[in-house]
Order: C-alpha cells, then structure tokens, then sequence
C-alpha cells in the first residue's frame, strides 16, 4: 500500500537517524534534547506509584480532556481565566499535531522564526500548511520584518519558543513578547507559544509569557518532560474553551485520552512537598552543566566558533564558518560525537548560516570535555 503523497515528499528525519547512531558504544552525544536521568524524581515517583496502584479506578477509560484533579491543578497553577480550558495531552508534541489537524488546512500561512524547532515543522509539513519564516534575532523575531509579513501574507498561526528556543536558546525579550502580542491582535494571527524549557531558567529574571498580553489571540502548549521525565509522555494545550473543545474531538477519535494513572501519578508528584527542592535542584544541575560545555567550548574550539551565553534551558548554538555542516555532523559521529547540524532546523537550508546544537543537559562533566575534544578535531578538517 502507497503512503500518501505528503508523506513521500517528506525526507526522514535528521535527527532520528543520528540519534539511533548516538546510541552506540562508545559514542559521546550532545545531539539528543534528553534531561539527565540522574535528575528524574525517582523517590518521588516511587512513592506516588504506591498510591496509584490502590485507585483501581484510575485504570479504567478516563475524560478525553484530562484527569479532573489535573486539570484544576494546572488552571490554577497557571492562573487561567475563567473562559479558558486545559487538555492534558501525550507530551506537547501531541498538542502541536492536535493543533494542527484542527485548524490548519492545506495552504494556510504558518510562520516559523528562522531556524525552528524541527518537530513543528514536521507536523506543518504534514498538515500541508504554506510555512513561511521570520527572522530570529537575540531578542527575538525582527519586528520590522514580522509586521511586513503580518500586513501583506494573511498568517493563520505564528508558532515561536520564546523561552530558550531549541534550538538557539534565545530568550525574547520583554519589549519583543509585547510587540508581538501587539501584532499578533492587530492582524487577527493566531499566538501558538511553546515553552517546554520555560521551568529551566538558571539565570536572569523571569518574563511573562507572549500569551499574557493576548490570552485570546493564543493557544500554549506546555511539557513536562523536560523537569519531571520524558518518558511520562505529558504535556498540556491551553486556549480558549471554543478552541479547546475543537482539539477534545480530534484528540477523542486519535487516541481517546491521555494515559490516566500516568496523570494521577503527575499530580501526586507535582503537590509533593519535596517537589520545590527537586526542581531548585535540578535547574542548579544545569546551570553548572551549561557552565562546564561553555567553558570547555571557549579552551578547545573557540578559534573555530562563536556562541552566545544563555540563561537557562538545555542547548548551546555554535556558529561555523560558512562549510558543509551536514557532513561536519558525519565525520564527528565516526570519531564518536553526536551533535545536530543547523541546516535540520531551518525551512530551507539553503543559503542559511552554518552551525550546530549542542545539548549539555544528559552528558558528564568528562564526557563533554571528551566529546568537545572530538567534535574539535571534526571541524578543523572543514572550517
């Protein structure tokens, strides 16, 4: 049976392919957006199975939207108006599909900043959305640039990670969330904030989501797999009840609903009294794991690259020297370091800045001054 025609034309993806490669022995991967197993809430989380495992209600067909106690967690956790709704989703991936199949048809404008996070671009591809780009700056979109793109191309949906971006780990500034709040009503453009790293702030003070300054022009998608564990599959969509009701019926014929123990399990965790230290800990581990990749960045390859600093999150952006970034990822993979080249996370890599991600959350102190050392002797055959 033939896959369908937009399924054919999409490549696979980059990223999959290194990192069943970044699993070998003996190789040293920064390519992956993996947390630190080590920093799981296992005690935590032992503990909550308990309690689950004596609510055999738990285990039966649960609400398409999520489990009740969650959802009225999170509502006040995020301090949501009264008209807008919750709905737990399987990691926010799921939500940006759920999204998708809801309200984009084929040839809507989405804009993406330039590069982008690749799985988004991979569910716009499959909804056969027209993806257009904007350029992404140090403080965020250029606005000059966005309003040209707002007044003249009719944009559905600006999807944006405003809060250490994956994959640059930029961080808006707080005149550029207003800006674009501003825009985003006065063109009738449709918010899609993502903030899976938002909770991993190591540095700098806090800023208010995008969606603050236009609750009613924005949906937000949520994860908590980046601070609790990845492998729970939980994410959180909120929007507009309307536009949440649209998403519980796609949701409804895809999978029913979300794992129900696994809520229950969240939410015991998340009102634990010891939740607040585990997470203190946590972005204090990653702050000193930044810190390490970005010193052992400057004494081993600063005479071939540039970054710049970030204030939280789980990636470094390096930039190169104009060469062939895809193959620079080749030849560090055979001397047994994984990263992810820049062109993966543009829309068209054509002509778009050489570089690379690099993850510093899930690798040793030793290990990433091994790694660091290999990818250095990669990019001295290509830079």
């Amino acid at each position: 049976m033939n896959t369908t025609k937009t399924l054919q034309s999409m490549p696979p993806s980059y990223i999959r392919e290194i990192l069943k490669a970044a699993n070998s022995d003996g190789v040293i991967s920064f390519a992956g957006g993996l947390p630190n197993p080590e920093s799981f809430p296992m005690p935590l989380i032992a503990q909550s199975l308990e309690k689950v495992a004596t609510k055999a209600g738990l285990f039966q067909y649960g609400s398409t939207d999520g489990y009740g106690p969650l959802l009225d967690y999170c509502h006040a956790q995020y301090a949501l108006k009264e008209s807008h709704q919750e709905l737990i989703c399987n990691g926010s991936q799921q939500g940006i599909d759920l999204i998708a199949r809801a309200y984009i048809s084929p040839g809507d404008k989405v804009l993406v900043e330039s590069p982008s996070y690749l799985g988004a671009l991979q569910v716009f591809n499959l909804a056969q959305a027209d993806i257009r780009t904007v350029t992404s700056t140090a403080k965020g979109p250029e606005l000059g640039e966005l309003e040209n793109i707002f007044s003249q191309q009719d944009i559905k949906i600006f999807y944006v990670i405003p809060d250490f971006q994956n994959p640059t780990g930029i961080c808006w500034s707080l005149e550029s969330r207003q800006q674009v709040a501003k825009l985003c009503q006065l063109y009738n453009v449709t918010l899609l904030e993502d903030v899976p790293y938002r909770e991993l702030r190591f540095s700098g003070k806090n800023l208010p989501l995008v969606s603050s300054f236009c609750p009613d022009h924005s949906l937000v998608l949520r994860s908590f797999s980046k601070f609790i564990a990845p492998g729970m599959r939980l994410g959180l969509v909120t929007a507009k009840d309307t536009w949440i009701q649209a998403l519980i019926k796609v949701k409804q014929a895809a999978d029913l609903h979300t794992n129900t123990p696994m809520q229950a399990l969240l939410l015991d965790v998340l009102t634990h009294p010891d939740f607040a230290l585990h997470k203190q800990n946590l972005v204090a581990s990653y702050a000193q794991a930044y810190q390490n990749m970005a010193n052992m960045i400057d004494q081993k390859l600063s005479q071939y690259v540039t970054f710049k600093g970030i204030e939280g999150g789980m990636f470094i952006w390096l930039n190169l020297p104009s060469c062939d970034d895809i193959k620079l990822a080749k030849e560090a993979l055979n001397r047994g370091v994984a990263v992810v080249p820049s062109s993966v996370f543009y829309h068209s890599a054509q002509d778009e800045p050489s570089g690379l991600r690099l993850n510093f959350s899930h690798c040793s102190e030793t290990d990433i001054e091994t790694g660091l050392e290999r990818l250095a002797q990669s990019i001295k055959l290509f830079c």
